[in-house]
């Protein structure tokens, strides 16, 4: 899906990846492998700060990216605003991001058995205990963090705002 206004020097369409792809992906990278997820809809400055601050955790960021379908059990049938390939492709055209793999699931814990990464990192409105994968990088040696939250961004936020008029 890239626009065709801008003709892009990469096509971010190739950093969208399934699974079987994403795993063969994963064995030819090196060092650390860093892992976050989300529904990442309505990207925003929090989105943008959570996903920078993965990718500094290592040598490269896969993200997790739920399903519509998952979206919907978990945030209501109004959710998600933008469909899972808009949210992929917008994800992938982000330099911090090297692979997007979606998920059917309403957590990420087989994809993070599948891809088993390095590092696991979630935003600060999670705690270690409570992030979905995280013993199991733990188990072999890996990491999880915490990334402090944004400040004043939430994509709740912005869709409130929106159905009440911007002011």
């Amino acid at each position: 899906m890239v626009s065709p206004v801008v003709e892009l020097a990469f096509d971010p369409a190739r950093k969208i990846m399934g699974w079987d792809e994403a795993r063969a992906w994963r064995a030819t990278q090196r060092g650390r492998l860093v892992f976050t997820n989300g529904v990442f809809d309505l990207l925003h400055p929090g989105h943008i700060d959570v996903l920078v601050g993965s990718r500094r955790q290592g040598d490269a960021l896969v993200v997790g990216l739920n399903a519509d379908a998952s979206v919907r059990r978990l945030k209501g049938p109004e959710r998600p605003v933008r469909s899972e390939a808009e949210r992929a492709y917008v994800l992938a055209a982000l330099a911090a991001v090297d692979a997007v793999v979606v998920f059917a699931e309403d957590t990420p814990l087989e994809l993070v058995r599948w891809l088993q990464p390095d590092v696991i990192v979630k935003g600060g409105d999670y705690r270690e205990d409570t992030i979905v994968g995280a013993p199991e990088v733990r188990a072999r040696g890996g990491d999880v963090v915490v990334i402090p939250l944004t400040p004043g961004q939430s994509t709740t936020s912005i869709i409130e705002k929106l159905r009440g008029g911007i002011r």
